[in-house]
């Protein structure tokens, strides 16, 4: 039979009392990637999915990572947090068809005593700590949280082809990111009674009527989507390891 999950042992940060687990959703299929399995490709010397997870192992106010990815590449993930020391790796779960089915998959493992979770991308590794910290902090007092940057370029929408129908106002608007942060028992209420395909995790949390909160993003906080990202991302990388 194939295996199709890991339960790994796992540290915890208990000096915080900390009890903030995340769910990193690695399960996509890189369509745009030109056939590159994106989570797997190196920047600056390491592949992508094990400097996202290095970030949150890093975390002081993360207890244990939850890794969600596609049922092939599981030994490979469970080789990645193997060979770069992730320590707090509790679970490597098959994910599902659509993002939603992925993180419900991912909240199939937490516990009753953790009743929020943060969920960030698997492709997006410039995540800073202090994004981290900002969206754990907020959530404690909100339902969900989420990153985001301001708009800064002028958004049109069109008919659906190539005609623009309006100029929408940009001083309102916000381009997402994650981490993103949820009330685990709201969220799964929500997504069981909606038929909806949502695009983002707070997405859900909007849709059952919830307040949302923002906490400032990053322009460097990028997901590797197309390859044309792999030569920002490389030009990020070397900027971080300038800094540190």
């Amino acid at each position: 039979m194939e295996i199709t999950e890991f339960k790994l042992k796992y540290e915890t940060v208990d000096e915080l009392n900390n009890n903030l687990p995340v769910i990193i959703v690695a399960a996509g299929s890189s369509t745009r990637m030109e056939g590159a399995k994106k989570q797997f490709l190196s920047i600056g010397g390491t592949p992508i999915i094990a400097k996202t997870l290095q970030k949150f192992e890093e975390s002081k106010v993360i207890s244990r990572i939850i890794l969600v990815a596609k049922s092939e590449d599981i030994l490979t993930m469970q080789n990645i947090c193997e060979e770069y020391n992730i320590k707090k790796i509790s679970d490597i779960v098959e994910g599902g068809k659509t993002r939603n089915e992925s993180v419900v998959k991912g909240m199939e493992k937490l516990s009753a005593n953790e009743p929020k979770v943060l969920i960030h991308d698997g492709a997006r590794p410039f995540v800073s700590q202090r994004i981290i910290e900002e969206c754990a902090n907020s959530l404690k007092t909100s339902d969900a949280v989420l990153a985001a940057i301001k708009a800064t370029d002028t958004v049109k929408m069109t008919d659906g082809e190539e005609t623009v129908i309006n100029t929408l106002c940009r001083d309102n608007l916000y381009l997402a990111q994650t981490p993103q942060g949820v009330d685990v028992k709201k969220y799964l209420q929500t997504i069981n009674n909606s038929k909806t395909d949502f695009t983002d995790d707070v997405g859900v949390m909007e849709y059952g009527g919830y307040k949302t909160v923002i906490v400032n993003g990053s322009r460097f906080n990028i997901k590797i989507t197309v390859p044309e990202d792999i030569k920002i991302a490389e030009a990020y990388a070397k900027i971080e390891e300038e800094e540190e």
